[in-house]
């Protein structure tokens, strides 16, 4: 684990060698976060497992994150995870919703089924904004535990609060997303 922190810390210097290495050891773990996430994106079967984790190599490469650890990296890394998936969402409902397709007459024979649960990973997208801008630190609790997979001693940890403030964030965040997406 303290290997693994040496990497981090050289990767986000810039060391092009830690970012590689610091991708090789993690990316077992990448694939099982990215196949969660997009078991949990309900039918956007288009995007993979491994182009998934390969994007999100490609937009965290190089920056600088506040990740002092393994745990802290994989939290960021499932925040990039479903922000990717939410681009695809949102490409899915614009490519839907005409693009910049040719309009043609409704031929019912040629029409395409809607995209599974791009709607829905959108709103929940848009449900967890509104979360943050209430509450940041109840939002970060969402990622954590839903999108990261974190358990709540986990996620005490990695954010450095106290176990019972997040399961009264976790407890809060639940009932303020539920009544947005039923809005």
């Amino acid at each position: 684990m303290a290997e693994l922190t040496e990497l981090l810390q050289r990767a986000t210097a810039g060391d092009e060698a830690a970012q590689d290495a610091l991708f090789e050891s993690l990316y077992p773990q990448m694939r099982r976060l990215a196949h969660a996430r997009l078991r949990d994106s309900h039918g956007l079967s288009q995007l993979q497992t491994t182009a998934l984790v390969h994007e999100a190599y490609l937009r965290v490469a190089g920056r600088t994150t506040r990740a002092e650890d393994a745990a802290q990296f994989m939290a960021y890394a499932a925040h990039v995870m479903r922000s990717i998936i939410v681009d695809h969402a949102r490409r899915a409902l614009a490519e839907r919703h005409g693009g910049q397709v040719q309009h043609v007459e409704f031929d019912a024979e040629h029409h395409d089924a809607p995209v599974d649960g791009a709607e829905e990973i959108v709103r929940v997208h848009d449900a967890l904004l509104a979360l943050a801008s209430a509450d940041e630190r109840a939002a970060q609790v969402v990622e954590l535990r839903y999108f990261a997979g974190y358990g709540e001693e986990e996620t005490a940890r990695i954010m450095g609060l106290a176990l019972r403030s997040v399961q009264r964030l976790w407890a809060k965040s639940r009932l303020l997303l539920a009544e947005h997406l039923r809005d």
